[in-house]
């Protein structure tokens, strides 16, 4: 196979996984032009459409994705040989792409991450922030940091936050106007500010648990948004009660600013962790991220 053959069949690996000529490019270190350029002299060569070209996407055809499943293992053995390599420096090198949400981002990532990467010069991190669970298999990442609940159960998890609690707050000024509740049925009858899923568009249900017994409660009030600073804002202004997590208002619960009800039917449960496939060896820039990022 001539070099500039095995070139194209890595571009269009490259292509094809991304479903963007542009991200393609980006990744390849060449235009978006000259990467459909190459696309076409391929298809040309090999006397078959592989790609699906519209204005917003592309996509490959089924005989696209046979020529994919076969390039597939040997991609993963040229990966293997070239992170084999990365052992002997000394050094980490190479790029960690991560998946997470807005939340575990500034939780996890932002205390820690710009420190990783100035001990770090040859590594290179790209965070996709998505509020979905991500297939990180499927979507190409090598990692992804999620809630320990939402991990599944065929990934390697290493715990990179504390155990987190969701509360129920309020005013001074709101419980002056209204009794505390004592049962979470009793959110009925309060303003409570919800919180809207950006991903499915449904409202955040409202959990809770004592002495085994989970309850979801579907609340009603004056404000809804997909954007947690509104909501805390107007439970700081006393317009209704809010489910925020502890740790972004534990100083106002302290200084009697904010007060917190139900605290019996509000559990710790499990923080986020970084999951990422089973496999047999890591990246070693994967790793040393791991490493900086895990709790001690």
């Amino acid at each position: 196979m001539e070099r500039n053959e095995l070139n194209d069949l890595l571009a269009f690996a490259a292509v094809a996984r991304e479903r963007s000529f542009t991200r393609a490019a980006a990744i390849l270190g060449m235009s978006p032009s000259a990467l459909s350029h190459a696309m076409r002299g391929l298809e040309e060569r090999l006397g078959v459409r592989l790609l699906s070209r519209t204005t917003r996407s592309v996509a490959p055809t089924e005989p696209g994705v046979r020529l994919l499943e076969s390039l597939n293992p040997a991609l993963a053995d040229i990966e293997s040989g070239l992170e084999a390599l990365a052992e002997w420096r000394d050094n980490p090198s190479g790029t960690v792409s991560i998946t997470t949400f807005a939340y575990a981002a500034r939780m996890v990532l932002l205390p820690k991450l710009p420190a990783f990467l100035l001990a770090n010069p040859d590594v290179r991190v790209e965070v996709n922030i998505d509020d979905g669970l991500t297939d990180i298999v499927a979507a190409g990442f090598d990692a992804g940091i999620r809630l320990g609940e939402a991990v599944a159960k065929d990934m390697v998890a290493v715990k990179v936050g504390p155990d987190l609690r969701t509360v129920v707050v309020g005013t001074p000024s709101y419980f002056d106007r209204y009794p505390p509740p004592l049962t979470p049925y009793d959110l009925e009858r309060h303003a409570c500010i919800g919180y809207r899923l950006t991903t499915s568009g449904g409202l955040l249900p409202w959990e809770f648990e004592k002495d085994g017994k989970e309850i979801n409660i579907r609340t009603s009030g004056p404000l809804i948004a997909n954007d947690g600073d509104l909501p805390a804002a107007a439970v700081r202004a006393g317009a209704g009660l809010g489910y925020i997590m502890e740790h972004d208002v534990a100083d106002e619960i302290a200084a009697g600013t904010l007060v917190q009800v139900l605290k019996d039917w509000c559990p710790s449960y499990p923080g986020f962790y970084l999951y990422h496939p089973g496999r047999r060896q890591s990246p070693p820039a994967l790793r040393a991220l791991i490493a900086a990022l895990k709790l001690a």
